[in-house]
């Protein structure tokens, strides 16, 4: 894969042309000989972590950067080639790695993550977010984004995402929160507030009544946001926006909530 930005990689790297991964516990090196005898040596085919998740050929771990500090430093590294102005770096301690995979039979293969602070005090339940190049425009970045708010619900938290956000994360952003919205809405015969909302998706009210706003289903009238749901409308936006794609199944996720100090 073609890097797009700088990494601050360790003084022994600077220079080099190309960097070789093992994908399994993400030890990089210069030589690809290097890498291979690595491998060879590599016990365990999945990333170090608890499997939360299994479904149609893709599993999610949940990776504690306090417990596997050595994987989740590489895979900030790795990341941080492909994104521009955010990514851990130094701290992983205190925070939680979900790293997503497909699964064949020679292992589990890490396609993207999301990370996320183990006692967020901004309510924020993402951090940072990549799908591999080689694996975009497959539904995995709107996958990770679905799978956050579906351990929001089980939190019983509302969650939004860290700010700020990049054009692109804030075009997934958009087009997951706008097809959420629109499916409620399309659905419901009688009124509902942006409270109801919130609580029924765990999707922060400032990201609703902008989402509402952007595509032009919300008013401001005696104090008040009011939505403005036309059938066709909203026939209209779910249109555009696009299929939903790989989709989360919540009864798959086996997790409980982060509990501890740190």
């Amino acid at each position: 894969m073609n890097t797009w930005y700088f990494a601050p990689l360790p003084i022994e790297y600077y220079g080099a042309k190309v960097l070789y991964f093992c994908e399994y516990d993400l030890a990089f090196f210069r030589e690809r000989d290097h890498m291979l005898r690595h491998l060879a040596k590599v016990r365990i085919q999945h990333p170090p972590g608890n499997e939360i998740y299994r479904h149609n050929g893709i599993s999610m771990f949940e990776v504690d950067g306090k417990t596997a500090r050595t994987y989740c430093e590489n895979l900030c590294y790795l990341a941080k080639l492909f994104l521009d102005h955010k990514t851990l770096m130094y701290d992983c301690d205190a925070f939680l790695f979900y790293v997503m995979c497909e699964n064949d039979e020679r292992g589990s293969h890490i396609v993207g993550y999301f990370s996320k602070e183990k006692q967020p005090e901004s309510g924020c339940n993402l951090a940072c977010i990549l799908t591999l190049p080689a694996y975009q425009r497959r539904g995995y970045g709107k996958f990770l984004i679905s799978f956050s708010y579906e351990l929001s619900k089980l939190e019983k938290k509302i969650g939004t995402p860290e700010r700020p956000l990049s054009d692109l994360g804030l075009v997934s952003y958009r087009s997951y929160w706008s097809r959420v919205l629109l499916n409620i809405l399309k659905t419901r015969e009688q009124q509902i507030t942006i409270n109801e909302l919130s609580q029924m998706t765990m999707i922060k009210q400032d990201d609703i009544v902008s989402t509402l706003q952007h595509l032009k289903m919300i008013q401001y009238q005696g104090g008040n946001h009011v939505i403005c749901a036309a059938p066709h409308v909203i026939e209209a936006h779910l249109k555009a926006c696009g299929s939903a794609g790989l989709e989360v199944e919540p009864s798959k996720i086996v997790w409980a909530p982060y509990v501890g100090k740190e």
